[in-house]
């Protein structure tokens, strides 16, 4: 297969490579129409196309339609890391991955999540959780497969309101208590579900 690149397909290639290295994610043709200052989306269709054609990408089923490069995710996963989406807020139906919600790809070691599909993470908000060395600004690692249990600090849904707080299981009841003296045990008045377990804390200085 020819594998010569023209003058813009190159420029294109380039410009989804470098993308992928900031973001962890691949541009979405709005943002490559924008970059290359064209007005529709059939002038990058085409060179999409061809670098695909030519082996250059591949096609994926996420949003962004484009896989991460070859070399690209070995630069961000480095030797047996892993790539973990980080989500600027959950809607009221749980974790949804998709470009909606995630704000970046964070790359982690692989010591920290056995299987990239089974986590998220989530930046912090509030001051809830300050006494247990959890602040705003800070993001958690949360493993959607892990059993909670007692004590457990969990990404919560409590009657249709998002919240990340400490499991209490006590005299059959289940509550949510924040590690701030200033804030209030949260008691579910209709229901109470666990989206995630919080297994890693990490911190950006």
């Amino acid at each position: 297969m020819e594998n010569y690149l023209t003058e813009k397909q190159e420029a294109v290639l380039k410009f989804i490579e470098e993308y992928q290295i900031a973001h962890g994610k691949s541009p979405t043709l709005r943002e490559m129409r924008e970059h290359f200052n064209v007005s529709s989306d059939n002038s990058i269709l085409k060179h999409v196309k061809a670098l695909e054609e030519k082996g250059f990408i591949q096609k994926d089923d996420t949003p962004r339609g484009i896989a991460l490069l070859s070399n690209v995710k070995e630069r961000l996963t480095g030797s047996g890391g892993v790539n973990i989406p980080l989500l600027g807020f959950i809607p009221a139906g749980g974790p949804v991955l998709t470009d909606e919600y995630i704000e970046k790809f964070v790359t982690l070691g692989a010591e920290f999540a056995k299987d990239e599909k089974d986590y998220f993470m989530l930046r912090v908000t509030g001051m809830s959780m300050i006494d247990a060395g959890i602040f705003e600004g800070d993001m958690v690692l949360v493993n959607i497969k892990k059993e909670p249990r007692d004590g457990d600090v969990v990404v919560a849904l409590i009657d249709n309101a998002n919240t990340l707080k400490r499991l209490v299981k006590k005299d059959g009841k289940i509550y949510l208590k924040a590690e701030n003296k200033n804030y209030h045990d949260i008691y579910p008045a209709d229901n109470l579900i666990i989206q995630g377990v919080v297994t890693a804390l990490i911190r950006q200085y």
